[in-house]
């Protein structure tokens, strides 16, 4: 199975500035995180898209994902997407509306604390949606914290730190 992982930073790939005190993207972590998985039967490969906080992230943004996510599509049996969950939804909105008749899943993750983090939820939330590339139909989704969650109607459900249908 081929998967093409889209890196845009956000929290789930922010590291800590030990000089300065700061938490930030400097760069992708992905490839520690798969390291430490089983993966007999993936061909991953992953391009660094965008690498900023999602609160920062402009229109131009989005559509330079939407455009890598065109990109991947014609090769991968499906695409994840790394994303900050401050405007995850807001991202999947515009995938879910622009990707029309999709042959394969489309995935937003990401993760309330960095995966630096001893307490993060990083690594559950990228192992959860390598399974969930397998299983779900086509579509556009969050995958979080033991949901799978379809585009359009979802939400970051700010007092829970987690994501829910509208």
């Amino acid at each position: 199975m081929n998967i093409t992982i889209l890196t845009t930073g956000g929290t789930i790939e922010k590291t800590y500035n030990e000089r300065d005190g700061s938490l930030r993207n400097y760069h992708t972590i992905l490839p520690e995180m798969l390291a430490g998985l089983r993966l007999p039967d993936l061909d991953v490969s992953y391009e660094q898209v965008v690498f900023k906080d999602s609160l920062e992230m402009t229109r131009e943004d989005r559509q330079h994902i939407l455009a890598a996510t065109r990109q991947a599509l014609p090769s991968s049996d499906a695409i994840i997407v790394l994303h900050g969950t401050d405007t995850m939804a807001e991202t999947g909105e515009l995938l879910s509306s622009e990707l029309v008749d999709l042959r394969v899943p489309v995935i937003l993750t990401g993760a309330m604390r960095p995966y630096k983090f001893r307490d993060t939820d990083a690594l559950q939330n990228v192992t959860e949606s390598l399974l969930a590339a397998r299983l779900v139909p086509p579509g556009v989704y969050v995958v979080m914290h033991n949901r799978v969650l379809r585009f359009p109607g979802v939400v970051k459900d700010r007092q829970n730190l987690t994501f829910v249908k509208a």
